[in-house]
């Protein structure tokens, strides 16, 4: 079957996009933890439970994942959390052995209320590092007290608690498992000063940062190295072989089960490799700036970006028990365990490339991607070969004359439209506050109708129930090989939320 990017070919005018009503859509609390399963899942140390949940010890005042190596506290010194920030809140600090800073993420913050992970992911990016809690609840569509009323109900701490925790996990890791400069970790891991990182530290583990970097037994070396758990299964080999077809070509680089690719982000350019880590469920990710004088590293937001690119945050037993009994997507469920729906690093060069896999095939878009990449990124040195650019930024490509590249005048227009709102702050890639708020900015563009629109907040916004029914090759597959009408199609959906990307990906790729 040809598809241009996901689908097959899709014309890139404007549609009329369905009426979809997210706020009909129920919120899924996470499930309340049995204390007596939690403790019998810490006594196993039990592999499949790390994440799911924490154990608050009230005799040491600290908190661990459930396979951490150290003695199992007897049960009545034991409380149960979903997440770690829950346990910070409640007063406990992280456990230096078996480190919570590296588990996968916890349930509660993943398959919840859809504003409630959009949040999560804007915290994650460092939206309550330098902004104001009220500016985020703006940014979401609520008011102040009613955001912190849904974290409490569905995370179990507030906005700001889950913000400090973050960075805080953030800065333990860094401290341990990096050479930079504590200075440069204060400001990396979202502090706005020394003063403020040094107590948040000693309050936290008792000791100051720099003896927890003595006791750390990290090589010095001159990557920093950024490890990223997961849920399995995971599938990184299809996540992979999907992005290899799709790579930029100069940007990026896939090949023997590593992924590789330049960066620039707010003037810090370099390289990443990302490959499955040695032990546990988890990639390891080695960052190399290019200038090594670079003092404001963008670590969180380079960590939150390959999460979203490799998405690491799904909850694969949550999304495969959804599907269990829906006859069309359950089988393809049960062949592609651990399916992922592939994201993007970057969410302006993400839907460059949509706008380019309109019309024509994967391997004509891939190649005016280049030749893109060729004229206006900026050459860089330094790699151990292919990746030899910078995707070139907005603001150059508005500016850019696009002619002689083999594109049309209208994919031209299209491409200048959305490099200028971009360029001009008028469009961004964070989440909003509903997928349609997000379809209707997107689609409300020149050339850029409701499959593309979909199909860029499916990958470039993590959203997981972005669906472009107009699809014909999902048409196709839902049909057994005859196309089903987009309207019946839209129709059938319906029982697939809150996770109809991951249906669409099942009917694109099984």
């Amino acid at each position: 079957m040809a598809m241009s990017d996901f689908g097959e070919r899709r014309a890139g005018g404007r549609s009329r996009l369905l009426a979809m009503n997210e706020m009909s859509t129920p919120i899924i609390a996470a499930a309340p933890l049995d204390p007596d399963q939690c403790y019998r899942a810490i006594e196993a140390k039990d592999a499949r439970f790390d994440g799911r949940f924490f154990v608050c010890v009230s005799t040491t005042g600290i908190y661990c994942r459930p396979v951490c190596p150290a003695r199992v506290p007897k049960r009545q010194h034991c409380s149960f959390v979903p997440s770690a920030a829950a346990a910070e809140a409640a007063g406990f600090r992280s456990c230096l052995r078996c480190r919570p800073e590296t588990a996968p993420g916890t349930p509660a913050w993943a398959g919840t209320a859809a504003t409630v992970s959009r949040a999560l992911r804007l915290i994650e990016e460092g939206a309550l590092d330098e902004g104001r809690l009220e500016d985020l609840a703006a940014r979401l569509g609520l008011g102040e007290r009613q955001l912190r009323r849904l974290f409490l109900a569905h995370v179990g701490a507030g906005p700001q608690a889950v913000a400090a925790n973050r960075r805080l996990l953030t800065a333990k890791q860094l401290i341990s498992d990096t050479r930079m400069p504590l200075a440069d970790v204060a400001f990396a891991a979202g502090y706005q000063s020394l003063r403020r990182f040094n107590d948040a530290i000693r309050t936290a583990y008792g000791v100051a940062p720099t003896e927890i970097r003595r006791a750390s037994e990290t090589q010095a070396g001159s990557s920093i190295r950024i490890r990223l758990g997961y849920r399995p299964p995971f599938d990184f080999n299809s996540v992979l072989s999907y992005l290899s077809s799709r790579a930029l070509p100069g940007v990026e680089r896939i090949g023997a089960g590593r992924y590789a690719r330049s960066f620039n982000l707010g003037g810090a350019k370099g390289f990443l490799t990302v490959q499955p880590a040695a032990s546990g469920h988890a990639l390891e990710a080695r960052v190399t700036m290019l200038d090594a004088s670079a003092t404001a590293l963008p670590i969180r937001a380079i960590a939150a970006r390959l999460r979203r690119l490799f998405d690491l945050d799904a909850e694969p037993g949550a999304i495969a028990a959804a599907f269990a009994r829906d006859p069309l997507i359950g089988p393809r469920l049960k062949r592609a365990p651990g399916l992922r729906v592939p994201g993007a690093f970057d969410g302006f060069e993400l839907a460059v490339r949509a706008i380019l896999g309109q019309q024509i095939s994967v391997k004509g878009a891939t190649t005016i991607a280049g030749r893109i990449v060729a004229k206006f990124g900026e050459a860089i040195a330094g790699d151990d070969g292919g990746v030899t650019h910078v995707f070139p930024s907005p603001a150059r490509l508005a500016r850019a004359d696009l002619s002689g590249l083999g594109l049309t005048g209208g994919r031209i227009a299209t491409l200048k439209s959305l490099a200028g709102a971009v360029a001009s702050g008028a469009l961004d890639f964070t989440p909003r506050e509903s997928l349609e708020a997000k379809i209707a900015e997107l689609t409300a563009l020149p050339g850029i109708g409701a499959w593309t629109a979909h199909y860029i907040c499916l990958r470039a916004l993590g959203e997981p129930d972005a669906f472009p029914s107009s699809d014909l090759g999902l048409r196709k597959a839902a049909g057994k090989g005859e196309p089903v009408p987009a309207a019946a199609l839209e129709a059938l959906s319906e029982r697939w939320r809150p996770w109809r990307g991951y249906a669409a990906l099942a009917l694109w790729t099984t």
